[in-house]
């Protein structure tokens, strides 16, 4: 397998021998990277720059704040189970990038059965659905994408983003990140705001192959900073440090990610969604709530009745049950 962490500026590496637990002097980190301190100073300051929250004493050094850790491909192959790490053929951390989907939907496809992961701890163009922005500073957030490769376009493609929700929701509670739940069609949402997101988009030929990418970006630990600027977006955000003391490694996170959904997109072409349902049913934050859903610039209001088989959305209206397809529509929850 193909892994790396693209070796980056002195912010990075610094970025990368801190933790959220001992403090690291500066004088030790100039020595250990064979800089000088006040390189250390700039690249620390570059880093609150980009978002990323640290503590700093004197005498002591500086911390990442409680919740924030680096990215390690190492780290992450080691929590993987063997048939997994078995089945990825790329898992690249980089350091900054203008979106994951980006890099991956650019590249050549992965072989079949096999999949290619790339993990940014910074995104500069990051989007999510209707072309959003995604805030995600350095060791806050986790914006990752995987590709995949169909032999042709499994049916119901586009309810592909309820199974890799589920996927997420399954791997958070594992973690002992409660309460998450599904805002169709793509969002992961908690009583408190936004927690993450699913952008999948993909790139075929008429009867070929089908390369497609799962993105998910999920907030780990927001400064206030970083929610305001995804309040400016649109969106109210939570995050996994409001309801878990300590916070997950972000390593661990991805790693569960990775177990459900490398064998979720292997298995979807067969399964499509309807095995899945009961479990979203139990998940979908929408269900006998009143909605309303903008379409083509008409507002049609009702009550949320859950999805059907192929992932659309029914809501019950005066006139009767309508069904929305993902990416058609988008669903306010009346307050």
């Amino acid at each position: 397998m193909n892994s790396s962490s693209t070796p980056g500026p002195l912010a990075q590496r610094v970025f990368q021998r801190l933790d959220d637990q001992a403090f690291q002097s500066g004088e030790a980190l100039a020595a250990d990277l064979s800089v000088t301190r006040a390189a250390v100073w700039k690249a620390v300051e570059q880093l609150r720059e980009m978002g990323v929250t640290l503590d700093a004493q004197s005498n002591k050094g500086y911390r990442l704040a409680s919740g924030v850790t680096a990215l390690s491909v190492d780290r992450i192959q080691a929590l993987l189970p063997a048939d997994v790490r078995a089945r990825i053929e790329a898992l690249l951390v980089e350091w900054t990038l203008e979106s994951t989907n980006t890099k991956l939907l650019a590249a050549l496809p992965p072989g079949a059965g096999r999949a290619a992961v790339v993990l940014a701890e910074h995104q500069t163009g990051g989007r999510g659905r209707r072309g959003r922005g995604w805030v995600a500073p350095p060791g806050g957030a986790i914006c990752l994408s995987v590709a995949w490769q169909y032999a042709d376009m499994p049916a119901d493609l586009s309810a592909l983003s309820l199974v890799v929700g589920l996927c997420t929701v399954n791997a958070l509670a594992e973690l002992e990140v409660p309460g998450v739940q599904l805002k169709w069609p793509n969002d992961l949402v908690t009583p408190a705001g936004k927690l993450g997101g699913i952008l999948i988009e993909m790139r075929a030929e008429s009867g070929g192959p089908v390369h497609v990418v799962v993105g998910i970006g999920l907030n780990v630990a927001l400064d206030a900073e970083a929610r305001a600027a995804v309040k400016a977006t649109g969106n109210i955000a939570d995050d996994m440090r409001a309801h878990h003391i300590p916070v997950p490694d972000r390593n661990a996170i991805v790693a569960a990610l990775l177990t459900r959904l490398v064998p979720a997109l292997e298995a979807y072409p067969r399964q499509g969604l309807t095995p899945h349902l009961d479990n979203w049913h139990a998940c979908d934050a929408l269900r006998e709530h009143e909605v309303r859903v903008e379409n083509a610039g008409e507002i049609i209001g009702g009550v949320a009745r859950g999805v059907d088989a192929h992932g659309a959305l029914l809501v019950e209206t005066p006139a009767g049950v309508r069904r929305f397809i993902s990416g058609e529509v988008t669903v306010r929850i009346e307050l």
